[in-house]
C-alpha cells in the first residue's frame, strides 16, 4: 500500500465509519496521461457504504467526501472516481 492510499483510507474511515471500504489506486491505468506521475498515487477509486449516506443526494456525498480528501486532491490525487452509497442502496445492488 502507498502512503496516498493509507491516508485516503484512514480519513474515509474515521469520517464515515463505513460499512464496506474499498481503495483502489488505479494510476498504473493512466501512465501517459495528463495528471500521471512516475510514481503513481495520482488516481483513485473508492466504493463505500456508509449509514452517513442515508438522505444524502448524490451530489452532497461527493462534495462530502471531496471536501474530507481536498488536501490530498490538492496534492498527488488527479483523479478520485465515487460509488457512494446508503446501506439500503448496497442491499439492493447485492
Amino acid at each position: 500500500m502507498t502512503q496516498t492510499y493509507t491516508i485516503i483510507e484512514q480519513k474515509l474511515s474515521d469520517t464515515y465509519t463505513p460499512e464496506h471500504l474499498l481503495v483502489s489506486d488505479e494510476s498504473h491505468l493512466h501512465k501517459g496521461h495528463v495528471g500521471a506521475r512516475p510514481g503513481g498515487e495520482t488516481h483513485f477509486r473508492v466504493h463505500m457504504v456508509s449509514a452517513l449516506f442515508e438522505g444524502m443526494s448524490r451530489l452532497d456525498r461527493q462534495r462530502h467526501v471531496l471536501d474530507c480528501l481536498a488536501a490530498e486532491l490538492e496534492g498527488p490525487v488527479h483523479a478520485l472516481a465515487l460509488k457512494l452509497q446508503s446501506p439500503r442502496e448496497a442491499a439492493k445492488d447485492a
